[in-house]
């Protein structure tokens, strides 16, 4: 048996008067920890898991980030955990504060599927297949792959500062078997379905949806945008806050989120009725049941419902309409840059994954968008000869000339 590893027996196991060993009590491995002056164990069902943790344990104390702890609950860690991230003393990846409604979602995911079956557990003694179990269970529930990898997010968070504190020497999290997650088919309208949506709905509500199709602002910075927002003579829409069901108005998630979207001729027209129907000025919310309350988003999608239904038009959800936003300027040429911009995004590749399957990209659409590009140029070089009282000499018909100056494709 190899050092610091040691087989566990219960108490009727024959194995204590000498007889031979019957029971599965599992196996213990431990470590010294010379800076605390104590034995650092824990206990495993096979002997393999003993001998991985003992490895990993012995590295982790050689570089002085495993330390004796005092019993620690997972229950306990999340309470610490919540109150620092409410406070802000715990940030996401990125550095910022979590937001209120992620921090919602991160309390029902803990109280309602976890903390049931493992907040008893010591956070030192969590071990991956607790995880795993957990996650069995919730899909022999009938859950879906995407809920269950949800509950699992405030479990890495916690984890996560239990890493960085040196509470835990392995992380539980990893390597663990998840349901993949098979992404459906966004909504999205097209130009004329898009046109009879928006002109189904109540007359107050028009404004709205049209902002949703034609600037793609999320349901929150819909719900937060005030008339000083919208500057009509620039022809952009400054997005600089959201709204929170309980906090109110906050920060966006990203710097990102803080940009400048391009008001369209179509979405202009709503918004000016909009503002001479309402009245309002200045800081007020533009889209607000009142000058000061948002709209109620539930309402909203009721009152169009029911439009749509008597004119027999597919259903659409505010989140639809930003994908639509998105797929009208991808067929209008809008490069994935300044689309990933105008949307928020933190990171173009975002853009690029959830959206790229929209955007040119056969053989057949590279095909003509470079022979569309190469006659362009051509005629532009025959222009130019003409203008000049010259010919061209020495490039076939339908080739490209060599001393034509080169442009980026849009």
């Amino acid at each position: 048996m190899a050092a610091g590893i040691v087989k566990r027996h219960s108490h009727r196991c024959p194995s204590r008067e000498g007889g031979r060993c019957r029971c599965d009590a599992g196996w213990e491995a431990w470590v010294f920890s010379s800076r605390d002056g104590k034995k650092i164990r824990r206990t495993f069902r096979r002997e393999s898991e003993a001998k991985a943790w003992r490895a990993d344990a012995l590295a982790a104390l050689s570089r002085g980030a495993l330390r004796v702890r005092k019993p620690t609950t997972v229950r306990e860690a999340w309470g610490a955990w919540y109150e620092d991230a409410k406070a802000g003393t715990v940030r996401n990846r990125s550095g910022d504060p979590y937001k209120p409604s992620a921090l919602r979602a991160y309390e029902g995911a803990m109280r309602l599927r976890v903390l049931a079956e493992l907040g008893a557990v010591r956070l030192t003694d969590l071990r991956r297949s607790d995880l795993q179990e957990l996650v069995d269970r919730l899909l022999a529930q009938g859950l879906s792959p995407s809920y269950v990898q949800t509950t699992l997010l405030p479990v890495r968070a916690l984890v996560r500062r239990a890493l960085g504190r040196d509470e835990l020497a392995v992380n539980p999290c990893s390597g663990l078997q998840l349901p993949a997650i098979r992404g459906r088919r966004d909504r999205y309208a097209s130009p004329e379905e898009a046109e009879s949506l928006v002109s189904a709905t109540p007359e107050r509500d028009r404004a709205i949806w049209a902002t949703a199709m034609y600037a793609g602002l999320r349901l929150g910075e819909l719900r937060a945008l005030c008339v000083d927002d919208v500057d009509l003579a620039a022809g952009v829409i400054h997005v600089k806050r959201g709204w929170d069901p309980s906090a109110g108005a906050i920060a966006l998630k990203s710097r990102a989120g803080r940009r400048k979207v391009p008001i369209a001729a179509v979405l202009r027209d709503y918004l000016v009725e909009h503002l001479a129907r309402s009245d309002r000025r200045g800081s007020q919310l533009i889209f607000g049941r009142t000058p000061e309350d948002p709209f109620v988003p539930n309402r909203l999608q009721e009152r169009a419902d029911e439009s749509w239904s008597a004119a027999g038009l597919e259903r659409l959800t505010p989140h639809a309409g930003r994908h639509t936003f998105a797929s009208l300027m991808i067929a209008a040429g809008v490069n994935a840059k300044a689309l990933s911009t105008f949307m928020g995004h933190s990171k173009i590749a975002i853009t690029l994954d959830r959206y790229g399957h929209l955007m040119p990209g056969s053989e057949e659409e590279a095909a003509a968008l470079l022979d569309t590009y190469l006659s362009a140029q051509r005629e532009r070089a025959e222009e130019k000869a003409r203008a000049a009282g010259g010919e061209l000499t020495g490039a076939p018909t339908g080739a490209p000339l060599a001393h034509t100056n080169r442009q980026p494709l849009v």
